[in-house]
C-alpha cells in the first residue's frame, strides 16, 4: 500500500491501494481505525489495504473508492500452501504478453479508433517496440506524414486530394500508435506528452492550410472556410478544457462530478441531463452514437480524409464545419444543463484555473482590480460573468461584422476589453463561470476572421490564418500546462502579448488603419511572426525543461 501524490479518486484491487494527494487528510485516519472493523478480511498487512478502503467509505468526507476491474489479472492474498499454489497456477496460465497488448490500447475511445485503427495500430506498436523504436519517433513520422498529405491537398489535382486523403489515415493510424507503443513499452517522458499534444493541431491547421492552397490552385478561395474550421474546431476544444478543469477540481475535492468530457452523465448526479444520459448508457449502442456525434478526433479526421478524397476542399469544409458546429452544441448544451442544476460554488482551484485559461491581459487585469475594489464586500450574482462576457464578446464580434472601417473598430475592442475585465473581477465561481474563458476565444478569433474577411487587402485571409494558429498555440499551451499541474505560463508572458483583449485592440486598430490597402495584410503577418516567435520559444524552453509536468490522455477524451 502506498500513499502516492497522484490525481484521481482512491483506487484499491487487492493488496494494493492508490491514494491521491488530496485524499490524503481522510486516509491518514482510516489507517488508524482499519484493523478495528469487522469482517472477513485478514488482519496482517496484507489485508490491510481492503480494511483501509473500508475504513474510507465509511467515512463522510472522502472521496469514492475505485475498484478497478482486474479482467484476466490475478490478485490474491493466500492463507495457506494450497491457496498458494492455486494462485500460482491462475498466475501462470495468465498470457503476460496478450495482457500486455490489450492494455496498449485506451479503455475509453472513439468509435472510429476502436474499431477500425487499434485493432492493428497495437501490433504496428509491438512491431516498434521490438525494433527500438521509440514514441516520440512515431509521433515525428505521424507529423511528417500529415505535413506530406498537406502538401498533396495543396496540389489542387483529384490525385493529390486522393493521396491527401491516405496520407491523413495513415498519420492517424500512427498518432495511435505512439500513445499504444508508451503504454506498452512503458515509456513515458515530459516531452513526448507535448509533443503528442501539440502535433495533433499542428497537423489538423496544417492540412486545412493545404487544402485552402489546393482549392485556390483550382480557382475557388476557401481562405474563410478554413480559418472558420479552425476556430470553430480551438472553441470546442477550449469548452471542453474549461469545463472538465472546473469539474476536475470538483472532483479531486470531494465535490459534485459535474459530467463527463463527451456529455456524459454524471456519476451519482440528480439532474435531469444526467438521468436522461444515464437512461440511454443502459442501450449500448447509444454509447457509441453519442461519441461518435461530437466528432472526436478519429471520426474527424476520418470524414476529412474520405470528403478530401472524393469532393472539393468547399465541400469538405462546409461539411466540417456543420459537423462540429453541431457537436458543440450538443456538447455545450448538455454542460449548460448540468451546472445550472449543479449545488454549491466551485472550488478555489478551479476559479484559478478558469483565470488561467481566461487569458487576460493588462487592460483586463486594470480594470479587474478597479471593479474588485470598489465593490469590495458585495455579494456577486451567479451569472455576471458569463453574461459579461457574452455582451462584450457579441458587441466586438458584431463590430468587425458591420460596423464601418473607422473608429468605430478599436472603440468597440476597448469596450471589450472594459466588459471582459468586469467579468473577471471576481473569482470565477459560478455555476457557469466555465463559459468565460470559451466566450473570449471565439470574440478574439472571430474578430480575426471577419475583419480579414472583410478586408480588400490581397492575403489577409491567409494571414488571419497564420494569427489565429499563433494564438491557439499559446491558449493549448496554457492548458497542458494547467492539466500538467504547473499552472500558466508566467504573467510575464501573458502580459508581453498583450492577454486576449490587447490583441483584440491592436488588430482591430490595424484594420481601420490599413483595411483598404495591403498594410493590413503585413500587420497580421507581422503580428503573427512576434506571436509566434515569442510564445513558442517559452513554450520550448518550459517543456524541455526539468520540471515540466508528464500529461498523459488516458481517458479517451476527445480531441
Amino acid at each position: 500500500m502506498g500513499l502516492l501524490e497522484r490525481r484521481g479518486l482512491p483506487r484499491a484491487a487487492g493488496t494494493a491501494l492508490v491514494v491521491a494527494a488530496l485524499a490524503v487528510a481522510v486516509t491518514v485516519p482510516a489507517l488508524l481505525i482499519a484493523p478495528l472493523l469487522p469482517g472477513p478480511v485478514s488482519r496482517g498487512p496484507a489485508g490491510l489495504p481492503d480494511r483501509v478502503a473500508a475504513a474510507l467509505e465509511e467515512d463522510g468526507r472522502a472521496l469514492a473508492v475505485h475498484r478497478p476491474e482486474l479482467g484476466v489479472l490475478v490478485a490474491a492474498v493466500p492463507a495457506d500452501g494450497a491457496e498458494r499454489a492455486e494462485a500460482e497456477r491462475a498466475v501462470t496460465a495468465v498470457d503476460d504478453e496478450k495482457v500486455r497488448l490489450r492494455s496498449a490500447v485506451k479503455s475509453r475511445d472513439g468509435f472510429f479508433t476502436t474499431f477500425f485503427v487499434s485493432p492493428y495500430s497495437r501490433h504496428l506498436a509491438r512491431w516498434c517496440a521490438r525494433r527500438g523504436l521509440t514514441p516520440n519517433q512515431v509521433t515525428t513520422a505521424s507529423l511528417l506524414t500529415a505535413l506530406v498529405a498537406a502538401a498533396c491537398a495543396a496540389t489542387g489535382t483529384r490525385g493529390g486530394f486522393v493521396a491527401a486523403g491516405a496520407l491523413l489515415i495513415a498519420s492517424f493510424v500512427l498518432d495511435c500508435t505512439d500513445g499504444q507503443l508508451a503504454r506498452y513499452a512503458l515509456k513515458y517522458s515530459k516531452l513526448g506528452a507535448w509533443l503528442d499534444a501539440t502535433f495533433d493541431r499542428a497537423k489538423e491547421y496544417a492540412y486545412y492550410a493545404g487544402l485552402a492552397l489546393g482549392a485556390a490552385r483550382g480557382g475557388d478561395d476557401v481562405w474563410a472556410l478554413a480559418l472558420g474550421a479552425m476556430v470553430l474546431q480551438t472553441c470546442r476544444h477550449v469548452v471542453d478544457f474549461s469545463f472538465n478543469e472546473a469539474d476536475r477540481h470538483e472532483r479531486e475535492a470531494g465535490g459534485e462530478h459535474t459530467g463527463e468530457c463527451e456529455g456524459g452523465p454524471a456519476a451519482g448526479s440528480a439532474d435531469p441531463a444526467a438521468a436522461l444520459s444515464g437512461r440511454l448508457d443502459r442501450v449500448g449502442w447509444t454509447v457509441w452514437a453519442r461519441r461518435m456525434i461530437v466528432l472526436p478526433i478519429g471520426e474527424r479526421w476520418a470524414l476529412i480524409a474520405v470528403l478530401t478524397a472524393l469532393t472539393t476542399p468547399r465541400t469538405t469544409f462546409v461539411v466540417l464545419l456543420a459537423g462540429c458546429a453541431f457537436a458543440a452544441c450538443y456538447t455545450t448544451a448538455g454542460r449548460v444543463l448540468r451546472s445550472l442544476a449543479r449545488k454549491g460554488v466551485r472550488t478555489d482551484g478551479a476559479a484559478r484555473a478558469l483565470a488561467e485559461l481566461a487569458d487576460s491581459g493588462p487592460s483586463a487585469e486594470a480594470v479587474a482590480r478597479a471593479a474588485a475594489f470598489r465593490r469590495r464586500g458585495g455579494r456577486p450574482s451567479g451569472f455576471a460573468a458569463p453574461a459579461l462576457a457574452l455582451l462584450g464578446s457579441a458587441a466586438l464580434v458584431a463590430a468587425a461584422l458591420w460596423a464601418p472601417v473607422g473608429p468605430w473598430l478599436p472603440a468597440a475592442a476597448l469596450g471589450y476589453a472594459a466588459l471582459s475585465g468586469l467579468a473577471v473581477a471576481r473569482p470565477l465561481k459560478g455555476p457557469l463561470d466555465w463559459l468565460v474563458p470559451p466566450l473570449f476565444r471565439a470574440a478574439e478569433y472571430t474578430t480575426v476572421l471577419a475583419l480579414a474577411a472583410r478586408s480588400d487587402a490581397e492575403g489577409a485571409l491567409p494571414a488571419a490564418f497564420g494569427l489565429v494558429a499563433a494564438v491557439a498555440y499559446h491558449h493549448y499551451d496554457t492548458v497542458y500546462r494547467i492539466r500538467g499541474g504547473t499552472g500558466a505560463p508566467p504573467r510575464l508572458l501573458v502580459r508581453a502579448i498583450g492577454g486576449h483583449e490587447g490583441r483584440a485592440v491592436a488588430v482591430t486598430a490595424a484594420a481601420a488603419l490599413w483595411a483598404a490597402g495591403q498594410g493590413f495584410t503585413i500587420a497580421l503577418t507581422a503580428l503573427a511572426g512576434a506571436l509566434a516567435l515569442t510564445v513558442v520559444t517559452e513554450s520550448v524552453r518550459f517543456w524541455v525543461s526539468s520540471h515540466a509536468p508528464a500529461v498523459h490522455d488516458e481517458t479517451g477524451e476527445p480531441a
